[in-house]
């Protein structure tokens, strides 16, 4: 594969994404796969037992008592974590086809009309697009997911573009040389090596929508939201950092699976 350009790392730093760095790299870099593997793990869980201990120390009121029940801290992550999850894959679904799409020859007229949509997605505050989907669909789980697609999709159709742009020609003219037609050099040629880069807009969309996902709780979609503005809103410390430390750490835990499975999915040799 060719070796990516100035102009194809612009767009991926312009769409607030840095190009991943191979797992031989990062080990050379000094971070060997085995501390990224535990060490992470250790820290998360050293958080999670270290806001345990500090909240078992307070002496909490019955209003702190009734908001941080175990019922309401599962139903809480748990619908997090599904906005997280499912609005991902609806950008995976839509934003991957539509930029191997646009890097067509014949489609690439439609990529600034694309990208312009895309951007428009990413600069209107995500907020506004809570609440420009709640009052056209209602509230609940399928507008928050709605808004966290249109919000976190640049990154993964700018690193879809960009994968498959990097794509060294004569790599491709030699497989068609060898028989393959346009849609097999793409599925085995062009996508394979562009998976990297794919994956790096993947694992910052995910991290996007696990941050934006607890402004779910303005339409009323379950999420670590609720601990944070209820916190706010009645003056509960406890309640307050309970859930924003752990929507810290669920954007820690997510990271850390996204950056496991880049090294599983990562195409042997790149």
């Amino acid at each position: 594969m060719a070796e990516p350009s100035a102009e194809a790392a612009s767009v991926v730093v312009a769409a607030g994404v840095a190009p991943p760095l191979p797992a031989d790299l990062r080990e050379k870099a000094g971070i060997p796969r085995a501390v990224r593997y535990v060490g992470m793990p250790v820290f998360i869980s050293l958080c999670c037992l270290a806001l345990y201990l500090w909240v078992q120390s307070q002496e909490l009121d019955s209003i702190e008592l009734r908001l941080l029940n175990e019922d309401a801290l599962r139903a809480a992550l748990t619908g997090h974590v599904k906005l997280a999850v499912v609005s991902t894959i609806g950008v995976i679904a839509i934003a991957v086809p539509l930029g191997i799409l646009v890097t067509r020859p014949f489609a690439r007229f439609l990529t600034p009309p694309v990208l312009a949509v895309a951007n428009i997605g990413q600069a209107v505050p995500s907020v506004g697009l809570l609440v420009l989907f709640a009052i056209t669909i209602g509230i609940g789980f399928r507008p928050t997911v709605y808004a966290l697609i249109a919000y976190s999709a640049l990154p993964v159709l700018r690193n879809t573009m960009v994968g498959l742009q990097q794509v060294d020609r004569s790599v491709i003219e030699a497989g068609r040389g060898m028989g393959l037609t346009k849609l097999g050099a793409l599925l085995k040629i062009e996508l394979p090596l562009a998976v990297p880069v794919i994956l790096a807009g993947v694992r910052t969309a995910l991290i996007l929508n696990v941050g934006v996902a607890t402004l779910g709780t303005f339409v009323n979609a379950p999420s670590l939201g609720d601990f944070i503005v209820n916190g706010i809103a009645l003056d509960r410390e406890p309640v307050l950092y309970t859930g924003a430390i752990l929507t810290g750490v669920l954007a820690l835990t997510i990271d850390w699976i996204a950056s496991v499975a880049e090294d599983v999915l990562r195409p042997r040799g790149l």
